[in-house]
């Protein structure tokens, strides 16, 4: 990604950025009353203060872009964009790497691809894969990793190689296995085999098009093809799968992180679902489809689930994304508090449903996030008018409820406040408008990056709407119905901000089999 670069000017920021969101923090706890902040980059000393209890989150200074996770020995292979000088101001990232078995609880593994360790810059983002027929010459299940590095602010993709199960890599000579042909935009390579015609294929990121590219050895590259799209910003991250939807037919599915905020669309996770021929990619439909429609979850990836035989099941796929945007992308007081800026958003399970409009995914948080949960309040069902204070405090935890109302004569707001001030105000609110009608979250009224609500439009006639809300120290991700719509957002609650509340106001409902499972701490 372009950003990447820009870490290391962005960086300047970080000690003042820190101190002011810090000192807002103190304000905060305090009343308003005055604290001093120090301006130092130096972490708070002590217990972790906002680090999320069951998110994934960088041991230490900076993370962003996620990298595709490799199913190999049994685990999964997670790399991250990972910059070790992040709090001293230096810029540049290297690819980190953290391994996990059931996609909850991940073991850092340090970093596998140094940043500046030749002559070709640091590494951005690209993807790896596993070469069990030697195809690229360095060993059947060689990893190879496709990454883009800019010497002299050109970039290129160039070939990084493992021997040792992708725990450490070399470079596959100096010059770019795919050069840049004098574009600005040239970044993030996306590779699969193409099975159907038993060759590499690669997606590229240029500008407002994906180039497609085909290789016989991961080291020579034909330009094959290429998607278009110009009204949904930069296109970066690419994406391409075939997945089998819930009826049992195949479907290609195209994604890639974009930005439709001048459209008033998501700056998320773009997809289609379509046809591809190994040259081409045609679209079901014009517009794209959205993984996630809140403001965090940004150069996410998708990879594919595999059963205890190491197969992989073309019915389900995860997905891992950045829990940051550009637009605010050092605005986190978790600098003062524990020192450190990266986290992601929960890994979901994706799977491809058929819809009355054409077919879309569907997301949950994975399954084995239930291996987590601690103390369960099952609150039954639950009736509000006005508001109800939960006698419920948790600073990490998932509730699940059915929202239910009378079509007939609906009330005009319901939902659930969560992250909430003892004495009210700071607050995250999710729930349903329905004389907007729309589902939302707002997290304006607590300390976050930048204000906003994200809405997306629901149909209220039906009387009722299954929701998920996903809280940790950090996000509030709300999963709606079968997870076609999610919402997922960075925010920063303070230690005591662990209050729930319902509220329907100019009316009544239902909060159906109320049920929230405070979540354990992942082991680390």
């Amino acid at each position: 990604m372009t950003e990447s670069s820009a870490v290391s000017r962005r960086a300047l920021f970080t000690g003042a950025g820190a101190a002011a969101l810090g000192a807002s923090l103190a304000m905060a706890e305090t009343g308003g009353a005055s604290a001093s902040v120090s301006s130092s980059s130096t972490p708070t000393k002590g217990r972790s203060r906002m680090r999320p209890v069951y998110h994934f989150s960088v041991p230490d200074n900076w993370k962003n872009d996620p990298q595709r996770p490799i199913y190999v020995g049994g685990e999964y292979h997670y790399y991250y964009l990972y910059n070790a000088d992040y709090l001293q101001g230096g810029g540049g990232t290297s690819w980190r790497r953290a391994t996990t078995r059931d996609h909850v609880t991940f073991r850092d593994r340090g970093v596998a691809i140094p940043k500046f360790s030749d002559g070709n810059g640091d590494c951005w983002s690209g993807s790896l894969v596993v070469d069990e027929h030697d195809t690229a010459g360095y060993g059947e299940g060689a990893v190879i990793a496709l990454v883009t590095q800019a010497p002299n602010g050109r970039q290129a993709q160039y070939l990084w190689y493992s021997t040792d199960g992708g725990a450490t890599f070399r470079a596959g000579g100096s010059d770019p296995v795919l050069p840049n042909p004098g574009v600005h935009d040239f970044r993030d390579p996306k590779v699969i085999w193409d099975a159907d015609r038993g060759r590499w294929f690669m997606a590229n990121a240029e500008g407002h098009k994906l180039g497609f590219y085909a290789s016989p050895d991961l080291r020579s590259w034909t330009r094959v093809g290429e998607f278009v799209r110009t009204d949904i910003g930069l296109l970066e991250c690419p994406d391409l799968f075939l997945m089998t939807a819930d009826d049992g037919t195949s479907h290609w599915v195209l994604g890639t992180s974009a930005n439709g905020k001048g459209r008033g669309l998501p700056a998320t996770y773009a997809y289609w679902t379509g046809s591809f021929d190994g040259v081409a990619f045609a679209p079901d439909y014009d517009e794209p489809q959205w993984l996630d429609h809140g403001f965090d979850f940004y150069g996410a990836v998708t990879y594919p689930h595999h059963d205890a035989s190491g197969a992989e099941d073309a019915s389900l796929r995860r997905a891992i994304g950045w829990s940051n945007f550009w637009d605010y992308p050092h605005n986190t007081p978790t600098l003062a508090t524990d020192g450190y800026n990266g986290d992601d958003m929960i890994v979901r399970d994706v799977r491809l449903r058929a819809g009355s409009d054409g077919y879309y995914l569907a997301s949950t948080p994975t399954a084995a996030l239930a291996d987590y949960a601690g103390r369960t309040h099952r609150l039954g069902d639950v009736t509000v008018s006005g508001t109800r204070d939960l006698d419920v405090r948790s600073l990490a935890y998932d509730l699940t409820c059915e929202l239910v109302w009378d079509p007939a004569a609906p009330p005009a707001n319901i939902g659930i406040e969560v992250c909430r001030a003892p004495g009210g105000g700071r607050h995250v609110a999710a729930g349903a408008f329905l004389r907007g009608p729309f589902v939302y979250v707002n997290r304006r009224p607590t300390i976050n990056p930048t204000g906003g609500e994200s809405q997306t439009p629901i149909d209220p006639s039906a009387g009722r709407l299954v929701i998920r809300v996903l809280v940790d120290r950090t996000s509030v991700e709300v999963f709606v119905g079968d997870g076609r719509i999610v919402h997922s957002h960075r925010v920063f609650p303070l230690e005591g901000d662990d209050r729930i509340r319902l509220y329907a106001h100019e009316g009544t409902a239902t909060f159906r089999g109320l049920t929230v499972r405070e979540l354990k701490a992942t082991r680390r």
